[in-house]
C-alpha cells in the first residue's frame, strides 16, 4: 500500500536535540518541524526522552506538533536501540507511518517506515574529535543503518553525495532538505554596517572549526592595524577548546578577544547587528548555518573552501583554503577597512539567502516520507543492508 499525494502521513520526530541549547542538529530539527507543519496538514509528534530534561512550556503550540515525551535517559534509550534495536517506538509513541531519526542512526519500530538525518561525516574521519557515544556507535554502524533505512535526509548536496559515495546508499533514497534563511525582526532589508563592529565567529568550539587559523590570521591584522575592530567568539566550549580559550588571556590577543559562549536563539540577532564580517575557517562543515544566517543579515562572509560551505555561499562571499592565514587575515582587513566592498558582499549574501526557503525544504521533506512508506509497504526488505 502506497500513500497519496494528498493523503494525510501520520509521522514522528525525534526532537531530543533540541531539548537543551538548540546547536546545529537541535536547531535542524527544530525547524523542520515548524516548516512542515506550516506547509502540511499531516498529523506530526515531536519525540522527546531525557531523564531530567524537559520540554519547555508551549514547545507543541511554537512547533505545530503533539509533544510526546518520555522520562527515559537519552544514553540508556540510544544504547538499546542502537545496539538492540528495540524498544520499537510504538512501544513509547504509538503508531505512525513514518519515524524520522535525528541522527544517522536508526530508531527501531513495528511498522513504520524510517527515516534518518546525516548532518555530516566528520566521524567517520575523525572519531577521536567526537563524543564517546558517537565513537562507539556511529562508525561501526551509519553504513548499515544507512543503507537499511526507507529514506535518509541531509542538509546539504554535498553530505548527499557522501552518503551515496562513501556509505553506499542508492542516490534516490537520500534527499537534500536544506536549511532555510532565518526572518530577523530588524536585520535583512540591507547590508549590515554597524559602526564600531566587530569580527564574528559562530559555533560550538570543536576541533573541526579550525579557530586556530582565525586566531592566527587575528593576529596577523592587529600586528598590521593596532586600531582593528575586536574579535567576538560565539559557541558553547567543548575539550577541544582549551588550547583557543588559554590563548585568548595571553597576548596580543588578551582585551582584543571576547568569548562570548552560546548565544541563544533570542539573542542571535543582536549578535549579526554588531558584526562587519562573519569568519568560518572550518575544516568540514555538513551545512554551515553561520553562514546562511549572517548573509541573511547582510553580513559578510569570509569562509573555507571545505565541506559544504561553497555550495551554500557560492559567489557571495569569500572562501579561502582552510589553512590560509594570511588570506583570512587580508579578507578580514578588508572587511574593516573597504567599506563599498563590505556592502557589495552583504548584498551579495542577501541575494543569495533568499534562495534558501524551509518551504522548499518542507516539500522536500514530505516527498522523502511519501517515498519512505511507499519502499517499506511495497518492497521485501533487502536483509543484506543491515538492520530492518
Amino acid at each position: 500500500m502506497k500513500l497519496s499525494s494528498h493523503g494525510a502521513v501520520q509521522i514522528l520526530v525525534d526532537y531530543r536535540p533540541a531539548l537543551r541549547a538548540r546547536t546545529g542538529v537541535g536547531e535542524y530539527m527544530h525547524e523542520i518541524i515548524r516548516a512542515y507543519t506550516a506547509t502540511h496538514t499531516d498529523r506530526v509528534v515531536a519525540f522527546t526522552s531525557s531523564w531530567r530534561d524537559r520540554a519547555a512550556p508551549g514547545t507543541g503550540e511554537r512547533l505545530g506538533a503533539t509533544v510526546v515525551d518520555r522520562r527515559v535517559p537519552v544514553r540508556v534509550l540510544n544504547f538499546l536501540w542502537h545496539r538492540l534495536q528495540w524498544p520499537p517506538v510504538e512501544a513509547l509513541a504509538g503508531s505512525f507511518d513514518v519515524v524520522h531519526a535525528a541522527h544517522p542512526l536508526l530508531i527501531p519500530s513495528r511498522r513504520a517506515a524510517r527515516v534518518v538525518t546525516v548532518h555530516d561525516l566528520y566521524f567517520l574521519d575523525h572519531p577521536e574529535r567526537t563524543s564517546s557515544e558517537i565513537r562507539r556507535d556511529y562508525p561501526a554502524l551509519t553504513a548499515l543503518h544507512a543503507r537499511a533505512a526507507d529514506a535518509v535526509v541531509t542538509p546539504s548536496q554535498y553530505t548527499r553525495e557522501l552518503v551515496v559515495s562513501r556509505l553506499g546508499v542508492p542516490a534516490e533514497r537520500v534527499y537534500a532538505c536544506p536549511f532555510g534563511a532565518p526572518t530577523w525582526r530588524t536585520l535583512g532589508r540591507q547590508p549590515n554596517r554597524p559602526a564600531d563592529g566587530y569580527f564574528l565567529f559562530v559555533g560550538t568550539l570543536v576541533a573541526r572549526k579550525n579557530l586556530s587559523t582565525l586566531l592566527d590570521a587575528y593576529e596577523r591584522v592587529i600586528a598590521k592595524r593596532p586600531d582593528a575592530p575586536r574579535l567576538v567568539i560565539a559557541g558553547a566550549p567543548t575539550a577541544d577548546a582549551l588550547p583557543w580559550l588559554q590563548r585568548l588571556q595571553q597576548p596580543p590577543l588578551a582585551g582584543r578577544v571576547e568569548h562570548a559562549g552560546y548565544i541563544s536563539e533570542s539573542d542571535r540577532e543582536r549578535l549579526y547587528a554588531g558584526a562587519l564580517a562573519l569568519v568560518m575557517p572550518s575544516l568540514d562543515e555538513g551545512f554551515g548555518v553561520p553562514a546562511l544566517e549572517a548573509m541573511a543579515a547582510g553580513v559578510p562572509v569570509i569562509a573555507s573552501n571545505r565541506g559544504s560551505l561553497p555550495e551554500v555561499i557560492g559567489d557571495a562571499g569569500t572562501l579561502l583554503d582552510a589553512q590560509d592565514i594570511d588570506g583570512f587575515a587580508a579578507a578580514m582587513e578588508r572587511a574593516a577597512r573597504d567599506h563599498e566592498w563590505a556592502i557589495d558582499r552583504g548584498a551579495a549574501g542577501l541575494a543569495r539567502a533568499a534562495s534558501f526557503t524551509w518551504r522548499t525544504t518542507a516539500i522536500r521533506l514530505r516527498q522523502a516520507y511519501l517515498d519512505a512508506v511507499g519502499r517499506h509497504r511495497g518492497g521485501a526488505p533487502d536483509s543484506s543492508s543491515g538492520p530492518r
